[in-house]
């Protein structure tokens, strides 16, 4: 089993900067990827990117695409995503979710999951 636990989300400015940890544990050595998913009240939940363990790759949510980066610690056990230049709409919970089998922004491949970290941008 995958346990996964995010941190680092708060309150910012718009144009401001987060970094969202999450840290894995249990089978770490099996997973295949990480990805950050996010809900804002009233909407459906919406992937934001992944980092696929097999060859590096990432994904990115158009919406996130030249401002947010995905990455990894050298233990493959911290995932991290830096977002810059943040803006009202990016405000939600952000999720880290944990799949063994495939890579991408579909949460439905997505079995394990963290409890999620509030992200608030303001004026």
């Amino acid at each position: 089993q995958l346990q996964l636990v995010e941190s680092g989300g708060g309150l910012v400015q718009i144009g401001g900067s987060l970094r969202l940890s999450c840290a894995a544990s249990g089978f770490t050595l099996t997973y295949r990827a990480i990805a950050w998913f996010r809900q804002a009240p009233g909407k459906e939940r919406e992937g934001v990117s992944c980092i696929d363990r097999s060859d590096g790759s990432t994904y990115y949510a158009d919406s996130v695409k030249g401002r947010f980066t995905i990455s990894e610690d050298n233990a493959k056990t911290t995932v991290y995503l830096q977002m810059n230049s943040l803006k009202p709409e990016d405000t939600a919970v952000y999720y880290c979710a944990g799949s063994d089998q495939v890579a991408g922004l579909d949460e439905y491949e997505y079995p394990y999951w963290g409890q999620g970290t509030q992200v608030t941008v303001s004026s």
